[in-house]
């Protein structure tokens, strides 16, 4: 009996045990950026979006988990030939989206190999309607085509392609040869060119610096002989300044002795004496030939014997 019991006790706590994992498994927690698509009896029910939910065990079921997040994915290089037929290897990297679980779920059975073979026939044809040139130079509109034909295409997947990058673009050893000896002959032609340029701009510098320093020169020249002109003729006036004062002075001074002769009532021949004096100084020892008036020539006789009879 004892045993019967503890076996039905057992049989009763695994039952129960199974039906809270069943009823635990039922349970499902949706975390950011993911959304889950349910299945009941195999057909869509609905798209679980992020909290707690519920489903009914053995009749639910999550179909897919769908990640919401912007995914990148990087496809390795391809083969296309432009419109010169040149055959190069070129590598893309798209970044989409996906913005319908239930399509993304339903719409294609496997998105990621569905974008990748998109890529490359859009990629193909792309390129098919440019040149080599053309090619190495226009990724931005390569880039643009691309998206917009992507993105028109996976509409019915769910999927929103945001971007598409070129990544590599890799033509053949000989295009890449003949590439770089095309870049080296014109790195050297920019370099002559830029050497020419430097020695022209040499040569006119030197030819501007000697054509300064002789206006310098020049120039240096006219205004020393300004500054000399100017001296001399400074010199020279004052030079005629000093004599006019010289002078000026003389006749003031002689002025005023006249004036203090006459003021002390001098009579004629003193006055007469005085002008002789004058006469005297004015010829300075200087000239050789003086004339006297004849009213003054008594008066130096009289004055030269007054002399002889001072000696005696």
């Amino acid at each position: 009996m004892g045993i019967k019991f503890f076996m039905g006790f057992t049989g009763f706590l695994v039952l129960l045990i199974v039906i809270l994992i069943i009823l635990a498994s039922c349970v499902k927690i949706v975390p950011q950026a993911q959304a889950m698509v349910v299945e009941r009896l195999g057909a869509y029910r609905e798209t679980w979006s992020v909290g707690l939910h519920v489903m009914v065990p053995f009749i639910d079921r999550v179909a897919k988990r769908v990640i919401l997040k912007e995914q990148v994915v990087d496809f390795a290089p391809q083969p296309v030939i432009t419109k010169d037929n040149v055959t190069m290897r070129i590598d893309t990297v798209v970044f989409f989206q996906i913005t319908d679980p239930k399509l993304f779920t339903y719409g294609v059975e496997n998105p990621i190999m569905a974008i990748e073979n998109l890529t490359a026939t859009t990629l193909r044809n792309i390129i098919g309607d440019l040149e080599l040139d053309q090619t190495l130079t226009s990724r931005e509109t390569i880039n643009t085509k691309m998206r917009a034909s992507l993105d028109v295409a996976t509409d019915p997947w769910g999927i929103k392609v945001n971007r598409v990058e070129l990544k590599n673009i890799i033509p053949p050893a000989a295009i890449q040869d003949a590439m770089e000896k095309q870049m080296k002959a014109e790195r050297e032609r920019r370099e002559a060119i830029l050497r020419a340029e430097g020695e022209k701009k040499s040569t006119i510098l030197v030819a501007e610096g000697k054509k300064e320093s002789v206006i310098l020169d020049a120039e240096a020249d006219k205004q020393s002989a300004i500054l000399r002109a100017e001296a001399e003729k400074e010199k020279r006036i004052k030079e005629a300044e000093g004599q006019a004062e010289a002078i000026l002075k003389i006749q003031q001074a002689t002025a005023e002795g006249l004036r203090y002769i006459k003021e002390v009532g001098a009579d004629e021949a003193v006055l007469q004496l005085k002008g002789l004096e004058a006469f005297i100084k004015a010829a300075d020892g200087k000239a050789t030939k003086i004339i006297i008036p004849s009213e003054l020539q008594s008066l130096a006789g009289l004055v030269t014997s007054i002399k002889e009879i001072a000696k005696d």
